[in-house]
C-alpha cells in the first residue's frame, strides 16, 4: 500500500507543480500586460483555480514527508509509548475527518455539475476542479490511514 501511495503522491506532486508554474506565469502576464491596456480577461478566475489544485495536489506528499507545521511542546514529554498512542489517535481523527472532507466536496462538485454552473468571467466549468481537490482529499485520507498502520505497529525498542 505504501509503494502505491508513494507513486500515487509523487505523480500529484507533479501535476501540483504545473499548476503553480501556470499560476504565476499567468499572474506574471496579467501584470506585464495590465500597464498596456490588456490584462488577461479572467486571470483572477485563473490564479484561484490553479491554485486550489497546487494546494490540493501537495497534501498527499506534505504528509509523507512531514513538510507541514508541527507543535510538539507537550509531545516532547511523552513516554514512547504515550506517544505512539496520541499519534494513532489523532491520525485516526485526521484519517476519518479527511474521508468526510472528501466525501462533502464531492457532494458540493455535484451538486454544481447538476446546476450547470460555470466562473463569473470565463464562463468555465469548474466542477472538475472540486472533484479533484476531493480526490486529493481522500488520497490524504489513505496517507494517513497507512501512518495510522505503521503507528499502530510496535517500535524494534518496545518489543
Amino acid at each position: 500500500m505504501e509503494k502505491i501511495s508513494n507513486r500515487l503522491n509523487r505523480w500529484f506532486i507533479w501535476v501540483g507543480g504545473a499548476s503553480i508554474l501556470t499560476m504565476i506565469g499567468i499572474a506574471c502576464a496579467n501584470m506585464v500586460m495590465r500597464p498596456l491596456g490588456t490584462p488577461i480577461k479572467g486571470a483572477y478566475e485563473l490564479v484561484g483555480f490553479t491554485g486550489a489544485l497546487t494546494v490540493a495536489f501537495a497534501l498527499g506528499y506534505a504528509q509523507i514527508t512531514r513538510a507541514h507545521i508541527s507543535v510538539d511542546v507537550l509531545a516532547s514529554r511523552y513516554s514512547k509509548r504515550t506517544l505512539r498512542v496520541m499519534n494513532s489517535i489523532s491520525t485516526l481523527m485526521n484519517t476519518i475527518f479527511f474521508i468526510l472532507v472528501a466525501w462533502q466536496v464531492s457532494t458540493f462538485a455535484t451538486t454544481i455539475w447538476k446546476r450547470g454552473e460555470t466562473s463569473e468571467t470565463l464562463r468555465i466549468i469548474y466542477h472538475p476542479f472540486i472533484y479533484a481537490v476531493s480526490l486529493c482529499c481522500l488520497l490524504l485520507a489513505f496517507v494517513l490511514f497507512i501512518d495510522l498502520l505503521k503507528s499502530l505497529s510496535p517500535d524494534k525498542e518496545e518489543k
